[in-house]
């Protein structure tokens, strides 16, 4: 949920008008719009290269994972880490551009750490190839956009 319909909902909750605080705040959220969509924009063109460059620094760091009976064992296993990955990425450019969590914690992840369990797939090592992707993607930003892309990786990862 966007943070105007959040506002908007309490207030009706409240049978109340805007307040001047909440119109700051949605004030603040559209004027970030722009910035926003830049960020999401440098996820998106980098993604291949976030992913295929965290992968590579997951499995150097974790060569269990890519050897026989690891769960990135084979093309296929691997194809699917990639997958797996490159999903998670894009739901840090949901949250990037709604400017909150809510995409991370009601599409990916509430149920995954079941998931993950029932399928034999250590969740450390997901936690592990997120941090990478995290450090690949806040070495292509400045200062300010890596602190703000990268908390949202930090939420994922705490998430997990």
């Amino acid at each position: 949920m966007s943070i105007i319909k959040k506002i908007i909902v309490n207030a009706d909750a409240e049978c109340r008008y805007l307040t001047p605080g909440e119109m700051d705040q949605i004030k603040y959220f559209v004027m970030s719009g722009d910035r926003r969509l830049r960020l999401v924009k440098t996820l998106t063109d980098s993604r291949e290269r976030i992913v295929k460059q965290a992968a590579s620094q997951l499995f150097q760091r974790r060569p269990d994972l890519v050897a026989p009976g690891g769960n990135a064992y084979g093309d296929e296993m691997t194809a699917t880490c990639l997958r797996d990955m490159d999903y998670y990425l894009r739901l840090i450019t949901y949250s990037v551009a709604a400017g909150e969590t809510t995409p991370i914690e009601e599409i990916g992840v509430i149920g995954v750490r079941q998931m993950y369990k029932s399928l034999g797939t250590p969740i450390a090592a997901v936690a592990e190839g997120i941090r990478a992707m995290k450090a690949m993607t806040t070495s292509l930003m400045s200062g300010e956009d890596a602190s703000e892309v990268g908390a949202y990786f930090d939420y994922l990862i705490n998430a997990l």
